[in-house]
């Protein structure tokens, strides 16, 4: 797994062009990492890829899971009066085992391209938006703790330090 601080996670990634078998290939393999890991979402930069594409495996609100694969994700979120943040704990499989909360938009809606190029669209509630926030942001550049004041980041940092044993450089294996 790739951890912050390594520069493929902080730039935005390179924009799908070929779907082909290498694309496929890589897919296939994030889905093994994201579930060896138990996670809920997995961009390419986390397993040191600079494309812009992730997968996921995420419930919303009601608890129904949605699973998919987005190439060159647009992020769309809802403004003005339609705009209500929830504020729940986040985490990173690239920052393994610390969580703080941090607000985002209660819904959200992801469009891009799947694995043959053909248009996709995946809307959430709950859990669901925050994953096709959180991974969208890392396609962009951003890690979760770019978005933390000072405070908050340094108590994601303290949690992180005390579990760096239980998340060896090899992890997941």
């Amino acid at each position: 797994m790739t951890r912050w601080g390594t520069p493929v996670m902080h730039r935005p990634q390179t924009l799908v062009t070929s779907y082909d078998e290498a694309l496929a290939s890589l897919a296939a393999d994030m889905v093994a990492t994201m579930y060896a890991a138990d996670g809920v979402g997995l961009a390419a930069c986390q397993i040191g890829e600079d494309v812009a594409m992730f997968v996921f495996d995420c419930p919303d609100e009601s608890g129904q899971r949605t699973v998919g694969l987005v190439c060159n994700p647009v992020l769309t979120l809802p403004e003005g009066r339609d705009r209500v943040l929830d504020e729940a704990e986040e985490g990173c499989l690239s920052f393994p085992g610390a969580f703080v909360e941090l607000a985002r938009p209660d819904t959200a809606t992801v469009t891009g391209t799947g694995l043959d190029g053909s248009p996709v669209t995946f809307s959430g509630d709950g859990m669901l938006a925050r994953c096709l926030q959180h991974e969208t942001d890392h396609t962009l550049g951003t890690v979760f703790g770019d978005r933390l004041p000072t405070k908050m980041r340094k108590r994601l940092q303290k949690q992180h330090d005390k579990l760096v044993d239980e998340y060896p450089p090899d992890w997941p294996a």
